[in-house]
C-alpha cells in the first residue's frame, strides 16, 4: 500500500463499513462487495472482513492528502452505489446504532471460520469497523524505534474520528465504544515499547506458540508493523463518519511518523498500564472532552493535545504540504465534535437508532 518517495513519506487509508438494510440492520455485505469490485472505478482495493455484513475499502498508494481524499470518496461511493443496488445501505459507524436479534454470520472462508471457532464469542459477536492508516518506513527495525516513538500520541489520534457512541439502541457513554469492543482481544491494545525488532518478534512469536493468535495478521496493536507492506499500521481509530475526517487522520498519522523517523531520542518510557488507561479515557471523552497529555499524562482538552500535536509535527506537515489544512481543520473538528458527537446529538432527540443510521447512511 504505501512506499517512500523524496523527504516526504506516503500512505494509504483503510476503511471498514457496515452493509445495513433498509431498516438500518446488518444484512450480507457479499454481494455488494463483489458488485463493486466488477462495476467500480475507484483505485484500490474491496475486500470482505470477518463477519458477513461487513465490507473493506483500501486505497492504493498515496503521496498526496488531496489524492487520498479523492480515492476514497471513490471507493466510498463504488461500495454505497453497490448497497444501493442490492437494496441496502453502506453505514460508516464504529458500531451497530439498531439492535439486533442475532449474531452476524462469519464470512465463508477458511481462516475466518478457522478463527471464529478457536475464539468463540470473541470472533462471533465482533461487530466493529476501523480506520487503518499505513505510513512507510525504510524499515522494520526503524519501525520499531517509530513505534516507541508515536506510542504515547495514540488517544490524542483516537478522538479524531470516534463514531460509536450509540450501538444496539443506546447511548453507551463512549464517544468510542468500538475501541472498548475491540479490546477484548488478546493481541488488540497498545503495543509496549520494544527495545529491538527482535523484542517485537519475539512477543509475536509467544503468541503464536500460546495460540492467543492464529497468523501473524491476528497482530492487533493500535500501531504495528504491517506484515504485508513496509509500513508502520496505526490501528487504533473507528472508521470516520466522512472521507475528510478520515484523511486529518491520515495527515495526522503520517506527521507524527515522520517527525519520529527524524527524532534521534530514545522513544518515552511510558509503561503499558498507563498508556491503556489513557487510552480509555480518550475513547470515552472524544475530541468534546479531556485527553492525556504525553508531556505530562495529565488530563487537558482535547482541543489543547491536538494542537500541541499539530505543532510537534509542524515541519513535517509543511513539508508534506499538509500544515495549513491540519491548523484548519483540528480547530474545526474540535469545535463542531467528531461523528460520534452528531450521533449522540441525533439520538438525544428521540432516542432511535434508525435515526443515527439514516444521519450516517442516508435515509432507507
Amino acid at each position: 500500500m504505501s512506499d517512500q518517495t523524496g523527504d516526504v513519506l506516503t500512505f494509504g487509508i483503510e476503511e471498514e463499513f457496515f452493509v445495513v438494510d433498509r431498516d438500518g440492520r446488518l444484512a450480507k455485505a457479499d454481494d455488494v462487495v463483489d458488485d463493486a469490485a466488477e462495476t467500480g472505478g475507484g483505485k484500490g482495493e474491496l475486500q470482505h472482513e470477518l463477519i458477513r455484513p461487513q465490507a473493506e475499502i483500501a486505497t492504493d498508494v498515496c503521496r498526496t492528502r488531496d489524492e487520498a481524499l479523492q480515492r476514497l470518496r471513490e471507493l466510498r461511493e463504488d461500495l454505497a452505489a453497490a448497497a444501493r443496488r442490492q437494496r441496502c445501505r453502506l453505514l460508516p459507524a464504529g458500531s451497530p446504532p439498531v439492535p439486533e436479534s442475532g449474531l452476524p454470520g462469519v464470512t465463508p472462508s477458511p481462516r475466518y471460520e478457522r478463527i471464529a471457532e478457536h475464539f468463540g464469542a470473541t470472533a462471533r459477536t465482533s461487530r466493529t469497523c476501523g480506520c487503518h492508516v499505513h505510513v512507510a518506513v525504510p524499515g522494520k527495525e526503524t519501525g520499531v524505534q517509530v513505534l516507541g516513538r508515536v506510542r504515547p500520541w495514540l488517544p490524542a489520534l483516537l478522538t479524531v474520528t470516534a463514531n460509536s457512541a450509540i450501538s444496539d439502541g443506546f447511548d453507551t457513554g463512549y464517544r468510542s465504544w468500538r475501541y472498548q469492543q475491540w479490546s477484548r482481544w488478546p493481541s488488540a491494545g497498545p503495543p509496549p515499547r520494544f527495545a529491538s525488532l527482535d523484542e517485537y518478534e519475539s512477543v509475536v512469536d509467544a503468541w503464536l506458540r500460546s495460540g492467543a493468535i492464529l497468523d501473524r495478521g491476528m497482530v492487533y496493536w493500535d500501531v504495528r508493523l504491517s506484515e504485508k507492506q513496509p509500513t508502520i499500521e496505526f490501528r487504533m481509530a473507528d472508521v470516520a463518519a466522512t472521507p475528510r475526517e478520515a484523511v486529518l487522520l491520515g495527515v495526522l498519522a503520517r506527521g507524527l511518523a515522520a517527525t519520529a523517523l527524524a527524532d534521534d531520542a530514545p522513544p518515552p518510557d511510558l509503561p503499558n498500564e498507563v498508556l491503556r488507561a489513557q487510552l480509555w479515557r480518550a475513547s470515552r471523552d472524544g475530541v468534546l472532552g479531556r485527553c492525556p497529555h504525553p508531556h505530562s499524562g495529565d488530563l487537558a482538552p482535547a482541543r489543547t493535545v491536538l494542537a500541541d500535536l499539530v505543532e510537534l509535527t509542524a515541519t513535517a506537515l509543511e513539508s508534506a504540504g499538509d500544515l495549513e489544512f491540519a491548523r484548519e481543520a483540528v480547530p474545526r473538528l474540535c469545535a463542531e465534535g467528531s461523528g460520534a458527537d452528531r450521533q449522540r446529538r441525533c439520538f438525544a432527540k428521540r432516542e432511535r437508532g434508525e435515526d443515527v443510521v439514516d444521519l450516517l447512511a442516508g435515509p432507507g
